[in-house]
């Protein structure tokens, strides 16, 4: 009787049990929310963080990936993520202005990087590392750069000359550093949502905006716009980040785990921003639907001198340090224009 006993209290105990065994062996969820289409850099590194988040952790991470905002807008995802109904984000830079870390605000500065090179002597040295470390305080964790591309005008009407720019309703990210650049070519900036940009295109609510080839093409930006001008004036990057909470709380070695998918999708993202927007690049063009321009040398010289005056502009909003330690770490020169 009492053996009999024994083995109900044994049996009752185990099943009692089962539920938190379960609940143990449930992955950790992880909502990657973005706004772009998943057949651009971002899209396919996040992809891959996906994939490999779940193979490094062998099933104990599930990430879970929503493009194209479809579960939250551009406008709406980083209180998302602050108040932890999304896990980890990759927003453009220029987000991070209106977060109160300004000095995000510099790599909306037009021509301040010429090339990729230059870009990642910032992106992955120590300026860079700074800049991530400032977002701890809002309650964000910052993992990586990432890469799409520099980015080109584009119209109803031909751009070569700051003259052609006058009057334009240009769509841009929120971002005062943009709305400035707008002004230099004496354009008319107009802040909209990435994911409502192509009705608005379509629909002449605006006139023209400004992106990498990748967004251009796979948001279909380029059938309701005749013209594209080449300038590569600016940059559009992406910070990867999560919440900070969240993250102190993974334990040890499932963050360590994690490290190193976001490492091999960063290598990843950056490798393919310039195949993805040249191919996208061909693609407008074989459309035959819009003309693309690529600027004479005077041409391209006179967009600068125009645009370059935003530099000195901002510099107290971003902050004149950050400005003079890129200069630096690039070997920019503004007395040179």
């Amino acid at each position: 009787m009492k053996r009999t006993t024994m083995l109900i209290g044994l049996l009752a105990a185990a099943l009692s049990a089962l539920p938190l065994l379960a609940a143990a062996q449930q992955p950790i969820v992880i909502k990657f929310s973005h706004v772009v289409a998943t057949g651009t850099p971002k899209g396919k590194a996040a992809d891959l963080f996906a994939k490999r988040a779940g193979e490094l952790t062998k099933g104990a991470v599930k990430v879970e990936v929503y493009p194209n905002s479809t579960l939250y807008k551009d406008n709406e995802e980083m209180e998302a993520l602050q108040l932890g109904a999304v896990q980890m984000l990759a927003p453009s830079l220029a987000k991070f202005g209106p977060l109160g870390v300004k000095e995000f605000e510099v790599f909306d500065l037009p021509y301040i990087f010429d090339n990729t090179a230059e870009l990642h002597k910032v992106t992955q040295g120590p300026i860079g590392a700074a800049l991530l470390a400032k977002l701890e305080s809002k309650g964000v964790k910052g993992l990586a750069y990432w890469d799409n591309g520099f980015k080109s005008f584009s119209a109803n009407k031909p751009l070569r000359t700051p003259a052609d720019f006058k009057g334009l309703k240009m769509r841009i990210q929120s971002s005062k550093v943009l709305e400035a650049q707008m002004r230099s070519l004496g354009a008319l900036p107009q802040v909209m949502a990435f994911s409502e940009v192509y009705q608005a295109l379509q629909s002449g609510v605006v006139d023209g905006t400004e992106n990498p080839h990748s967004n251009l093409y796979t948001q279909k930006m380029y059938e309701v716009q005749k013209y594209v001008t080449v300038t590569d004036h600016g940059y559009l990057g992406y910070a990867v980040i999560t919440n900070k909470k969240f993250w102190d709380g993974l334990p040890a070695d499932i963050r360590t785990q994690l490290e190193q998918a976001m490492k091999e999708a960063t290598f990843y993202a950056d490798s393919i921003a310039q195949e993805e927007n040249d191919n996208a690049l061909e693609k407008i063009k074989a459309s035959g639907r819009t003309e693309v321009y690529v600027p004479t040398p005077a041409e391209r010289a006179a967009l600068k001198k125009a645009m370059i005056k935003t530099h000195a502009e901002m510099a107290s909003r971003i902050g004149k340090e950050t400005i003079d330690a890129i200069y630096k770490a690039t070997g920019f020169n503004p007395a040179k224009m």
